[in-house]
């Protein structure tokens, strides 16, 4: 009797669980990955048939065809171009054009307008407390190179200087010779070696016999304050223009009566023309 019981004990170890297990692997089911086939739809070449009109744009080249007229009318602008290109070349000289007298030296060199050949520079050296002035004229000639330093520019040629010195009457120190005088004051001359005017108002204008020379090369400072640096142009005019410009500058900024400006406008070009013309070794 037992052993019978045992038989019917079986039964609840049936495997119709497990053959719901089977049943649990159809949620596994593969139906979504047979979804995701349709996903492949939107990778659909339809867009490459549309990369079919990418064709049109090599029918686009036809256009680039025609770009090689449009050289035509770069090879007529060159033909334009050719023509204004010919006028710089008479603008190479604006140095020598008679008008032009004088101008700012170192507004010169920034313009590429500096004559190499030969040229009178005009510096002054004005007291900033009273009318103490002095004038130095460069005579240069043959320059090799002209460059800009700290203090100024340089010019790599041999040059003359020509001192003017006008005093006022009130200066203190009128007895005393120039080359001894004080820093700012002083010019390398004797009262023996200068030429003086004295005007109606006691101004007296020195200016040297002779000029001094330098040997290699020599600097213009750059001016400051009211002074100035002008650069003389070979003219015809030259040295009515140094005349005019002196007798200018004297009586404008240093108070000389016109008629003593005017003398000692003339002595100074005078000199220079007799001293410092671009004859001899400068030729």
């Amino acid at each position: 009797m037992a052993t019978i019981k045992k038989a019917a004990a079986k039964k609840p170890a049936a495997k119709k669980p497990a053959a719901k297990a089977a049943a649990a692997k159809k949620p596994a089911a593969k139906k979504p990955a047979a979804k995701a086939a349709p996903a492949k739809k939107p990778a659909a070449k339809k867009p490459a048939a549309k990369a079919a009109p990418a064709k049109k744009a090599a029918a686009a080249k036809k256009p680039a065809a025609k770009a090689t007229t449009a050289k035509k009318p770069a090879a007529s602008a060159k033909k334009t171009a050719a023509k204004p290109a010919a006028k710089p070349a008479a603008l190479k000289k604006p140095v020598e054009v008679s008008d032009v007298k004088f101008r700012n030296l170192f507004d010169a060199f920034a313009q590429n307008k500096l004559p190499f050949n030969q040229g009178y520079i005009v510096s002054s050296f004005f007291s900033e407390k009273t009318m103490y002035s002095i004038y130095e004229i460069v005579s240069y000639a043959g320059v090799k190179e002209i460059f800009p330093t700290a203090d100024g520019l340089t010019f790599v040629t041999g040059g003359k200087k020509l001192y003017v010195l006008a005093e006022h009457d009130t200066y203190e120190k009128k007895f005393q010779e120039p080359v001894s005088r004080s820093e700012g004051e002083r010019i390398p001359k004797r009262f023996s070696e200068l030429e003086v005017i004295t005007a109606s108002n006691q101004t007296k204008i020195m200016v040297s016999k002779e000029p001094n020379e330098s040997y290699g090369s020599f600097t213009i400072l750059k001016p400051t304050g009211i002074n100035f640096s002008m650069v003389f142009y070979q003219t015809p005019a030259l040295y009515d223009s140094l005349a005019a410009f002196f007798m200018d500058s004297l009586n404008r900024f240093r108070r000389v009566p016109a008629s003593d400006a005017k003398k000692a406008g003339k002595l100074i070009a005078d000199t220079v023309k007799k001293s410092m013309s671009f004859e001899g070794q400068y030729q």
